[in-house]
């Protein structure tokens, strides 16, 4: 099969045609129209103000010292409908320069809509190529060649409002957490305040890739390493889907579909999300941060990736790989820490990233962050991303009844994308 047949899981059949075109049709490569008044859009999935003031420093330091960039404009699409946005965007003939990307990387690469970072970045003096962590790039590389630079590489960790579980008579212990013993907690706390127990935050019953950080760490996996084949069926996947269910629907130790619950705001006893998340905590509450509980397959991490790129079917190729140098390079790196845990050895420190991070300490950091990193998997990536997450997902609504048969369930989330995984 062709490079090109792979996006059509990201986007219907003639989008596909047209982001195939649109990146063949960048000219003598060169991605210039205008050196002398280039104006640069990279498109993110962040609205937060604070993240987005840092950038446009970074933006105004470089144009300062390259004056034929007239302006670099962020443009911030909304999370759920951003790799929509994006694909079609490419495939319009209005591809941004540069754009962040996760689950859309493994298409983008495939398809060829990606330019090569790896020469330049190692040319560009003081860059330091050597400095990136292998396990970081993995992901956004092919053939030795890397096509995204992994701004944020960010563990999950399992975040605890202290003053709830008090509130409920619940004690844990940080160091020893399991699963089991959330779920506990969770229930009591649920039936002693009305609170929530815990949630898998972005998870909602929709976007099931984020049950990874909770079916990890019972052996399981969604396909097999090389990819092509489902391993829903499992008994080990069955065992995490179980005692998910029954967190749900017997215990009520997770809120159940059609309620939400904000640990953020105070409305949960715990919940799952990345390290990158703690700008949100406020001081509503007291809480802690310890690393993912432990599982019957033991402990275990899970990172959530997203990295940035250049595109193909950009107007200032040679411009937006400059800039993206700039942007991260280690000086810049070093002021990203404060959102976004970075690639760069030299940086992974606990004393080193609460250096720019004003609500985590260092042990903090250092023990959910640097010391999960080296054995950690990444959320499920897979080519036609988009086709596997609703052809997965429409398979998983029965799951989420009372009285669903778990091994059927999960035997047909295999029916229903083991086709997508073969091709």
């Amino acid at each position: 099969m062709s490079r090109a047949r792979k996006l059509v899981g990201a986007v219907a059949l003639t989008t596909a045609l047209a982001l195939t075109a649109a990146c063949g049709a960048s000219g003598d490569g060169s991605g210039t129209t205008d050196a002398t008044n280039v104006k640069l859009r990279m498109t993110v999935w962040t609205s937060n103000q604070d993240q987005l003031k840092l950038f446009d420093s970074i933006a105004a330091a470089y144009r300062a010292k390259n004056p034929e960039v007239s302006s670099i404009t962020f443009e911030s699409l909304p999370f759920e409908d951003y790799n929509t946005t994006l694909t079609t965007q490419i495939a319009g003939g209005n591809a941004p320069d540069l754009a962040w990307m996760g689950d859309l990387s493994k298409d983008l690469i495939a398809s060829d809509a990606l330019a090569g970072l790896t020469d330049h970045l190692k040319a560009t003096d003081g860059w330091q190529y050597d400095d990136l962590e292998p396990s970081a790039t993995k992901e956004f590389s092919q053939d030795g060649t890397l096509y995204a630079y992994p701004f944020s590489t960010s563990p999950f960790a399992l975040y605890v409002n202290s003053d709830l579980l008090a509130k409920a008579g619940q004690r844990i212990d940080p160091k020893n957490m399991t699963w089991d013993q959330v779920a506990a907690a969770g229930a009591a706390v649920h039936s002693a305040t009305g609170k929530a127990g815990f949630v898998v935050r972005d998870f909602d019953y929709k976007s099931w890739n984020m049950l990874a950080t909770v079916w990890t760490g019972f052996g399981a996996a969604a396909w097999s390493q090389d990819g092509k084949t489902c391993t829903f069926g499992g008994p080990e996947m069955q065992k995490a889907f179980t005692f998910l269910h029954d967190a749900a629907f017997k215990t009520q130790a997770m809120p159940g579909p059609g309620t939400t619950a904000d640990f953020f705001a105070g409305d949960a006893a715990f919940t799952v999300a990345q390290v990158s998340r703690s700008s949100l905590l406020t001081e509503k509450f007291k809480y802690a941060l310890t690393p993912l509980p432990a599982g019957p397959a033991g402990k275990y991490s899970v990172i959530g990736q997203a990295g940035v790129g250049v595109l193909a079917a950009g107007k200032h190729k040679t411009q937006a790989t400059d800039f993206l140098a700039y942007l991260t390079n280690p000086t810049n790196s070093a002021k990203l820490t404060q959102f976004f845990p970075p690639p760069r050895k030299s940086l992974l420190t606990g004393e080193k990233l609460a250096a720019n991070n004003t609500v985590l300490t260092a042990a903090q950091l250092q023990e959910a962050v640097v010391d999960q990193l080296p054995n950690a998997v990444t959320l499920p990536n897979h080519t036609s991303p988009a086709e596997i997450a609703q052809k997965g997902k429409t398979a998983l609504d029965a799951m989420w009844k009372a009285d669903a048969d778990i091994p059927a369930v999960l035997k047909s989330v295999c029916t229903a994308i083991d086709p997508i995984l073969a091709k």
